[in-house]
């Protein structure tokens, strides 16, 4: 990784969750290649190893030609130097007028999907990002930082992002584009309901984890690992790992940078 909505649109809304899940079942949508051998690139793009069959790429790059392509994009906190569009917008979320960054990623902020207002007014602006994704080829999005709510002091429900998401999952189904639910396995059934199609897992070798993505979505989970920063010796030979599993470098840096690491299980 709903809210419950008013009694008048029930009906609507369990149609259009069918409608959705019909769309991933019947093939439309360009679905994801489960088991394929995966890379992860949003640390720039670069030639993929030539037995790679789905690669992931920020919206601000290409899609990898011949191979299936992911459209990464921060759908629920703000990419790095993008702040201030947002900010002028006033959909960052504010505490004591203060806005509210992501502990990590100090140079995110979080989108506020508190009211049906904002996250209209945030699906716009995600939504115009999909279309660009669409437009340049890519095969599915990947949105990031569902978990927001997480971080945001208790101002933000889970029951907000995934409304946010259920809009955003209709717009990339209508493209003709797959979605991927990144992390919050523990939401994972719940997140498939509102439309997701497919999981990308970080760690989910390490937190022992990877079971609530494939329970959920079976092969249609690709899963990132970093040894580096777990310090498993081999995600690799852990039983009940995904089978499209990934060994990167956490800043996910390309072949000519020294600290570059790349092994598919």
């Amino acid at each position: 990784m709903g809210d419950v909505r008013r009694a008048g649109r029930s009906l609507l809304l369990v149609t259009v969750l069918a409608l959705a899940s019909c769309a991933s079942q019947d093939g439309s949508g360009n679905a994801f290649p489960g088991g394929a051998v995966p890379d992860y690139q949003l640390g720039g793009a670069y030639e993929p190893p030539a037995d790679v069959g789905v690669v992931v790429r920020d919206a601000s790059d290409e899609p990898a030609e011949g191979i299936y392509s992911i459209c990464y994009l921060n759908a629920f906190q703000t990419q790095p130097g993008e702040e201030r569009s947002w900010l002028a917008a006033d959909l960052v979320l504010e505490v004591d007028g203060e806005p509210v960054t992501d502990p990590d990623w100090p140079d995110e902020y979080l989108l506020d999907t508190g009211t049906d207002a904002k996250r209209a007014a945030v699906a716009d602006r995600i939504g115009t990002a999909i279309d660009g994704c669409a437009d340049s080829g890519f095969d599915a999005v990947e949105l990031d930082n569902l978990d927001s709510y997480l971080r945001s002091e208790g101002r933000l429900t889970l029951d907000d992002n995934v409304m946010l998401a259920r809009t955003l999952a209709e717009r990339a189904h209508d493209l003709g584009l797959q979605v991927g639910q990144k992390n919050a396995a523990e939401e994972s059934a719940a997140l498939q309901d509102a439309g997701f199609d497919f999981a990308v897992a970080e760690q989910c070798v390490e937190f022992e984890e990877c079971d609530a993505y494939t329970d959920v979505y079976g092969e249609a989970v690709l899963a990132v690992e970093y040894p580096e920063e777990s310090g498993l010796p081999d995600p690799c030979a852990v039983d009940g790992r995904p089978a499209s599993t990934v060994l990167r470098d956490l800043e996910l840096v390309t072949p000519a940078d020294p600290g570059y690491l790349y092994r598919a299980c």
